[in-house]
């Protein structure tokens, strides 16, 4: 899965052979200074390669782009290699490319967790000095996620984030806090149906939601330095316990225990829940004819402690490669995708742009209701704990927090095993 298509799904954990590699390799911000990719290939210009997994928007908005560029750029064309569909196809084809330090790659679409992987491993090209990027005009939760250890790697092409779904014909208005939420759960018990529901199976969306409710009350998972585990604080505690409160007392109901994405939707499709978090592409689909909750669904943004939660960010980076001949164009080619025109052309084909103005714009919020919902969401949101060692930070986070759901472990011993579990994958 992943966060960037319309579909918004958040991408399942990389392989565990990645975690090996990078424990192998001793992976670190400068694990290797002799291979900086500030000092590797060229920054010549002349014609680039884009490297994007399957466009499957309606619009085919990536061939947009590089059309709407190459009208303007006759010497700087770029050619848009497609990969799969499967993320971690992407994921591998990268990983092949870069290690083998091959030139033929010169920006890159990257899944928010492979940032700061690729970065600590040299193969990405600092947006600093000569290659700065003036990220001012964007979402700040955007920039943040192209960050790693305090160095900018890569630029936001098009996000996305979690919303509340709600039954507005039940719930005139939508809470703004999770005590406020889970108040309105008598409405749900005398309409005899499940209050609220997340993804809440042992998988990746299991990682994004206890980081929604850690995140929301305060907690982090991990440093700056992407490695010294910080989720053992009494910040942390609370917002996981919220989630293991509402299970056990059923206003999670015990099924959601087993839900993805597709199944929470059904859930909420079919008139089962009250409240819904998911992704901004539920919205079309509860819409559609068939649906028990056409016209009755109302968004806004997940509900925190005290106001607004903290969702989970999703999208694309893109970032030049270490190796690219032509790394001039490249942070052109970054600085056009960052841009107004671009931003819109996105906007339009139904992604969500990384520009904040957008989100204000009449034909976009026509085209796409949700649009003040999530931008608030992302005024607020956080990414996933960026780690060059993701896939074993996400499975110490899911793996512990389905323990504590299940009353298998105390949320106070979920937190410390949670705490022990990201500190050795930095090991």
């Amino acid at each position: 899965m992943s966060l960037h298509s319309r579909a918004v799904l958040p991408r399942a954990v990389l392989a565990a052979a990645a975690v090996a590699m990078l424990a192998v390799t001793g992976c670190s911000s400068d694990s290797d200074s002799s291979d900086s990719g500030s000092s590797s290939g060229g920054n010549g210009r002349g014609p680039i390669t884009y490297v994007e997994g399957k466009d499957t928007t309606e619009s085919g908005v990536v061939r947009q782009l590089v059309d709407k560029w190459n009208e303007t750029h006759p010497d700087e064309q770029v050619t848009f290699k497609e990969q799969s569909n499967d993320a971690d196809q992407q994921h591998d084809d990268l990983v092949q490319n870069l290690q083998a330090k091959q030139s033929n790659y010169d920006v890159i679409a990257l899944d928010l967790p492979w940032t700061a992987e690729f970065a600590a491993r040299n193969w990405l090209q600092p947006l600093t000095g000569e290659y700065a990027l003036d990220t001012s005009a964007l979402l700040p939760a955007t920039v943040a996620s192209g960050t790693y250890n305090n160095t900018l790697y890569a630029a936001p092409k098009n996000t996305n984030g979690g919303l509340l779904f709600y039954r507005k014909d039940l719930v005139p208005t939508a809470p703004t806090t999770w005590a406020e939420m889970m108040a309105s759960c008598e409405v749900a018990k005398t309409n005899d149906m499940g209050c609220y529901a997340g993804q809440y199976a042992p998988y990746e969306g299991l990682t994004v939601n206890t980081a929604e409710a850690i995140n929301s009350y305060g907690g982090t998972f991990v440093g700056p330095d992407g490695k010294t585990p910080t989720v053992d604080s009494p910040e942390a505690r609370a917002g996981l316990q919220e989630l293991v409160t509402a299970y056990s007392d059923g206003n999670i109901p015990k099924e959601a225990i087993t839900y993805k994405e597709p199944e929470s939707q059904s859930a909420f499709e079919s008139g089962k829940l009250l409240f819904l978090r998911n992704w901004p592409s539920v919205y079309e689909n509860a819409n559609k004819d068939g649906s028990a909750v056409k016209d009755k669904v109302g968004v806004a943004p997940l509900p925190g402690s005290t106001g607004v939660g903290t969702s989970t960010l999703g999208g694309y980076n893109i970032a030049i490669s270490a190796f690219s001949k032509n790394k001039a164009t490249a942070l052109d080619f970054l600085k056009f995708i960052t841009g107004e025109l671009a931003q819109r052309i996105i906007g339009e084909s139904g992604l969500p742009p990384v520009l904040p103005a957008l989100y204000d714009d009449p034909a976009l919020i026509e085209k796409m209701p949700y649009l003040p919902a999530l931008k608030a969401g992302i005024e607020n949101a956080v990414p996933r704990p960026v780690t060059p060692f993701y896939p074993a930070v996400s499975k110490a986070v899911q793996d512990n927090a389905y323990a504590a759901l299940k009353g298998e472990k105390s949320v106070d011993q979920a937190i410390k095993d949670m705490q022990a579990g990201i500190e050795s994958a930095g090991q």
